[in-house]
């Protein structure tokens, strides 16, 4: 059952740094528990908002349903109700609607909906989908606007006044205007996320349109200076916020982008790079080069 109102989870989840731990694995690709609950103990150290199980960062996309419940539930049971447990959820409506439904059963106090597979669809259906998956569950709903699933501010509208636990908004697309339109129709009803690759470099911007925090994958293996910065953005501390995406990053970021699918693949590399290693990404995801890793230790080095 859940622990939160879907109102008090948004007010929650809106309140600072939100947590997306990777999914830990063995060598033979296996759900490797025990150092997964160790991370999130921690991370918890570090005091997130909210943490994100089996999201986007944590491969829900590989995962099975029932790996997905195993994970959920090892991410529950070690927060011990000391924040909300967000848990990922995606695919077409039918499967969706089971992932939902396992997400609640084991504890989560919200989901975050992922586009569904494949298709482009006309605004009608995309709205058809997250309501059918809104009604499948009582607990607190994300939309993750992005990719194939991005919605304009009437159909937005629409779902609010018909899902009453449609009550946050992840923005993966960095459409100024269209995030202007949303919060100007929106305002309060919704919490915004930032959640585009490496989300401190739009941190500043997105504060100023109402989007109060953000999913920092960089969380994972440096949290104290993912706390800092976001505290820097916070209190609008320009000078030192340019300074971080100057000095870390920005490089980090050209990194990340040197091949497909390093958004995962970064991380996972960062948690090796501290001493925390989680395992390898599972396929189609690569692990990075010898000399990717050699960049990013020697990056990660002048950040300690």
């Amino acid at each position: 059952m859940s622990r939160m109102s879907p109102g008090d989870f948004a007010t929650q989840i809106g309140s600072g740094l939100l947590s997306f731990p990777v999914t830990h694995f063995k060598d033979d690709f296996e759900f490797d528990e025990s150092p997964y609950r160790d991370h999130i103990e921690w991370l918890l150290q570090h005091k997130p908002a909210g943490l994100f199980a089996a999201g986007g960062t944590g491969e829900f996309f590989s995962l099975t349903l029932a790996e997905f419940e195993a994970v959920v539930k090892a991410a529950v049971e070690q927060t011990a109700s000391r924040v909300p447990v967000v848990a990922g959820c995606g695919y077409g409506t039918a499967i969706a609607k089971k992932f939902a439904i396992a997400a609640e059963a084991n504890g989560a106090d919200g989901i975050l909906l992922l586009p569904p597979y494949l298709l482009n669809s006309e605004q009608s259906g995309l709205a058809a989908h997250i309501e059918a998956v809104c009604a499948a569950t009582k607990i607190g709903v994300i939309v993750y606007n992005r990719d194939n699933a991005v919605l304009n501010e009437n159909t937005l509208e629409k779902l609010c006044d018909k899902c009453p636990n449609l009550v946050g908004f992840k923005d993966g697309v960095g459409d100024i205007e269209l995030m202007t339109r949303i919060y100007a129709r929106m305002g309060d009803r919704l919490t915004y996320v930032g959640g585009l690759p490496t989300a401190e470099t739009f941190a500043l911007p997105y504060l100023e349109m109402g989007v109060t925090t953000y999913s920092s994958a960089i969380f994972n293996f440096m949290p104290q200076w993912a706390m800092e910065f976001y505290a820097a953005v916070r209190r609008r501390d320009h000078a030192e916020v340019f300074k971080q995406l100057r000095e870390f990053v920005l490089p980090y970021i050209d990194i990340r982008n040197r091949k497909k699918g390093y958004a995962v693949s970064i991380v996972k590399a960062g948690m090796k790079v501290v001493g925390r290693d989680a395992g390898p990404v599972r396929t189609p995801l690569t692990d990075m080069d010898a000399s990717e890793m050699e960049a990013l230790t020697k990056l990660i080095a002048g950040r300690s």
